[in-house]
């Protein structure tokens, strides 16, 4: 697939919608060669979510290494190209010039950021590259791409799961009093619809609300704002080092009966590890599973080993999910065949199912979104993601 290529496929794209097929040429896709096939990714290298990047990369990468070690896929090797984004959206855009111009590569895997990502995922997919499943607020991405069938989001929807979690916080926490401190633009603007429809349904006030920019570190005032208004759980659409500064900062005021609730972001393994005596009590919001030592089936224990194996570290739910994400994105490659092409590739994707190392349960793609969003709500008991409701779809049931 050469650049002329990817101009007809621009102007042919802007009328098709999620779940349709265009008509297209059976000529080979950029980035797909005899013996490689060739991916990019945009991830924050250098920017204030940096420390959370090695899991991603090391779980997209040892999905992989696995494949080439085991021949590739239908007799190609694949190669990983990642560039730096910086949380940034322009350094994003460059970045994904980069990669669509000099290695046109063919699709774009796991790319990180929700600010990035909706910088730039119209250009990758008005390019005719696949983006698959960005970690970034799913609504917004769709919706800066446009009706295309290259895009799959598998991260769930902010604004639904932290719903249903503050739906459940106010039911079973007793919370009666809710504030909300969130990061500026898409992520914090999608958690924000989340924490506000489900006040409204309660007929209750949000009493409080403060804003930070990304790589802002001192929580000491938003949380301040959030004891002068008296409330009783704390809803932050944070990541993993703003999940601990708030939990530490409540817990260094001594706000005894305010819970803290992170929307999914934050609900990680490594904001334990990071956090430590500060996470101690705080509630999330799951959307993959994180299974300690003693709680792993067969399926996790042999990932968890290869993992270390290969990383000399020990695993991290953030690199299984990531892990999981890639394993699905190859296992529709090869089901696409060897004369691999977009649009068999998209075919391939919109008839598949997957349950992974770290999947709840089965998922599959309805108009090229996940489906169904599973979620529950957990606590940090011990040091440990534990269970507090089942796990269910928001769209069809409560928690």
């Amino acid at each position: 697939m050469t650049l002329d290529r990817r101009t007809l496929l621009k102007t042919s794209l802007a009328a098709v919608a999620p779940g349709a097929l265009w008509t297209a040429t059976s000529a080979r896709a950029a980035g797909v060669g005899d013996k490689e096939l060739v991916l990019g990714t945009h991830l924050d290298l250098s920017g204030p979510v940096a420390i959370g990047m090695p899991v991603i990369r090391n779980g997209i990468q040892m999905r992989i290494d696995e494949a080439n070690e085991a021949g590739g896929i239908n007799g190609r090797k694949i190669r990983l190209v990642i560039e730096d984004n910086a949380s940034q959206p322009s350094q994003a855009v460059r970045a994904v010039d980069k990669l669509i111009r000099k290695d046109e590569v063919f699709a774009l895997l796991c790319p990180f950021g929700s600010g990035p990502n909706v910088a730039t995922v119209k250009k990758a997919v008005d390019a005719g590259v696949v983006c698959f499943a960005p970690y970034a607020a799913s609504g917004l991405v769709r919706q800066a791409a446009g009706q295309t069938p290259l895009l799959f989001t598998t991260n769930l929807n902010y604004d639904s799961t932290t719903s249903s979690a503050v739906k459940w916080a106010t039911g079973n926490l007793g919370s009666k009093k809710v504030g909300f401190v969130y990061q500026e633009g898409p992520f914090g603007d999608l958690v924000g619809k989340g924490v506000k429809a489900a006040l409204a349904a309660k007929g209750m006030p949000l009493a409080a609300e403060a804003s930070y920019k990304v790589g802002d570190l001192d929580f000491s005032s938003h949380v301040a704002r959030m004891q002068a208004a008296g409330v009783d759980l704390i809803v932050c659409a944070t990541t993993t080092r703003e999940t601990i500064a708030v939990a530490a900062e409540v817990k260094k005021l001594g706000l005894a009966g305010v819970n803290v609730l992170t929307a999914s972001p934050g609900r990680a393994g490594l904001t334990v590890t990071l956090g430590k005596d500060a996470m101690e009590g705080v509630y999330g919001v799951g959307t993959w599973r994180i299974a300690t030592p003693d709680q792993a089936t067969a399926a996790e224990k042999s990932w968890a080993e290869g993992y270390r194996k290969r990383f000399k570290a020990e695993p991290d739910d953030v690199a299984a999910a990531f892990y999981d994400y890639t394993s699905w994105f190859l296992q529709e490659v090869r089901n696409a065949g060897r004369d691999l092409t977009t649009d068999k590739l998209v075919k391939a994707l919109q008839a598949s199912t997957f349950k992974g190392v770290a999947s709840y349960d089965t998922q599959r793609f309805a108009n090229n979104h996940i489906d169904p969003e599973w979620t529950r709500v957990e606590q940090v008991v011990q040091g440990r993601w534990t269970a507090r409701s089942s796990v269910v779809d928001p769209a069809k049931s409560a928690l």
